[in-house]
């Protein structure tokens, strides 16, 4: 076990769950207590050229770089890349099974942390588009039922 594996409810994560499209995060610098809130996808949508004599591209999935991934803060890429990947922690707080639902919480998490309004985070944005679904509304209830939150 490394420090700077992903973790969810204190344990490794080597996998991730079939039914999850993404998580949503927090990465910790141990040296400051400074902080990320954010979402990554589990999978990336690959698009291939139409095989010889056909017209349809070939549509498939990959699994995305979640394994290695540090967010999209340059000031936290570069925090990592100066201390080192073993002065941060990476948590999982919530696995989604849907773009929207992943968008949802990883914004709330962000505005319940008042992540623009303190230097506790490495957060610069909040940027999110998320369109109300009775799944959705299904799923936060899961989760409100599961988190308390």
């Amino acid at each position: 076990m490394v420090s700077s594996d992903w973790k969810y409810n204190g344990s490794v994560v080597n996998e991730l769950p079939e039914t999850c499209v993404g998580f949503v995060y927090i990465i910790t610098n141990t040296t400051n207590g400074k902080k990320y809130i954010g979402k990554k996808l589990a999978k990336f949508k690959v698009t291939k050229q139409p095989l010889k004599g056909r017209k349809n591209k070939r549509r498939s999935t990959k699994e995305s770089d979640w394994r290695t991934y540090w967010g999209s803060s340059d000031k936290l890429n570069e925090d990592v890349a100066t201390l080192g990947e073993d002065k941060f922690t990476r948590e999982i707080l919530y696995y989604c099974e849907s773009k929207g639902e992943l968008s949802y919480l990883e914004a709330k998490e962000q505005f319940d942390r008042s992540v623009l309004e303190t230097d506790e985070y490495y957060n610069g944005i909040i940027n999110v588009r998320v369109g109300g679904s009775n799944i959705l509304r299904h799923r936060l209830l899961e989760h409100r039922k599961a988190y308390g939150k």
